[in-house]
């Protein structure tokens, strides 16, 4: 089989018309083009997304730390259409069968609402709706307790041992960080009505999505001038881990803690495990090249965006710049 692999930053605020704090500052639009013509031409017939959700799909009424979806229709956060995706029964079983012969639990969803968090990059790198099959694959990033890094880890290097098996042409995408810190809601220390909500899968309005995305775009526009709700994306730490993810130095990513996140790459930066799942997952098909291709700063995104990708090469040298996992 073919792979390659697409790990992304998402931001929701890419899908609104924020003013730019520099000519340059949205130059990631371009590198996404780019990375959707190279996915075009490898053209997948199985894209798996490794995804988290913010509070749309997934409650603390019941929190897997890892679901695999089975069937799934996204859902409308940020003016995003709903769509079913196309999602291979067949493989999502057989996906969680292996995963679990490996000694990793994962939930199963027959009705997975995965949020902007998968949506967004389906919308950048496939068609809209994708025309090959999606496997989507829920990491919980926001809800502690989270999965450590070194389960999440496990759990994409056990995918990955599963994908091995399968003849067709694999994409593997992870969305979401890096360093970046949200008004997501929070459970500890939130208002009674608050926690209510994050417990008991209460679907947002058309007009409380609207005010929630309000918030948001209010803090990214104070981020821009400097100033607070949100702790500023942390660009040494980014490349920090960037280095280490492409270096496949585990042992530093298993001692990442969830303090040091939280500290270093704030509440948002929880999503770096989906990255992590999917270079263990890339992992597992054989020698691969992966380079950053693009990583900047964002104010008006609240974001440090990054964008990887990473193609099986064989034995064949790698490019400078490059690093062979």
């Amino acid at each position: 089989m073919k792979t390659m692999l697409v790990c992304a930053s998402h931001s929701p605020l890419m899908l609104m018309d924020m003013p730019p704090s520099s000519p340059d500052s949205q130059a990631f639009f371009g590198h996404v083009e780019a990375m959707r013509k190279r996915v075009a031409a490898f053209d997948p017939e199985l894209v798996v997304v490794f995804g988290p959700d913010h509070f749309n799909g997934f409650f603390f009424d019941l929190m897997p730390s890892f679901c695999i979806g089975a069937a799934a229709e996204t859902t409308a956060d940020w003016g995003l259409p709903k769509l079913a995706l196309d999602v291979p029964q067949d493989i999502a079983m057989a996906c969680l069968d292996s995963v679990r012969g490996a000694g990793v639990d994962a939930a199963l969803s027959w009705n997975m609402r995965p949020d902007h968090g998968i949506s967004i990059a389906l919308r950048q790198f496939t068609a809209e709706p994708a025309r090959s099959k999606v496997l989507p694959i829920f990491i919980n990033c926001a809800a502690p307790p989270r999965p450590s890094l070194k389960r999440s880890r496990l759990f994409g290097a056990a995918v990955g041992n599963y994908l091995a098996s399968l003849t067709q042409r694999v994409l593997i995408v992870a969305s979401g960080g890096i360093s970046h810190d949200p008004p997501t809601p929070r459970f500890e220390g939130a208002p009674l009505a608050l926690r209510q909500r994050l417990v008991d899968r209460h679907v947002a309005s058309d007009e409380e999505l609207k005010q929630r995305e309000a918030r948001v775009m209010v803090a990214a526009s104070k981020l821009v001038k400097g100033e607070g709700p949100c702790l500023p994306p942390n660009e040494t730490w980014d490349r920090a881990f960037v280095h280490t993810l492409l270096a496949g130095d585990a042992a530093t990513l298993d001692a990442i803690t969830d303090a040091e996140i939280d500290r270093e790459a704030g509440f948002g930066g929880h999503e770096v495990r989906t990255w992590v799942a999917a270079f263990a997952a890339m992992r597992e098909l054989g020698p691969f090249v992966a380079r950053l291709d693009y990583y900047r700063v964002v104010p008006e995104w609240i974001t440090g965006m990054g964008l990887i990708s990473g193609e099986q090469t064989g034995e064949q040298a790698a490019a400078p710049g490059d690093a062979r996992a």
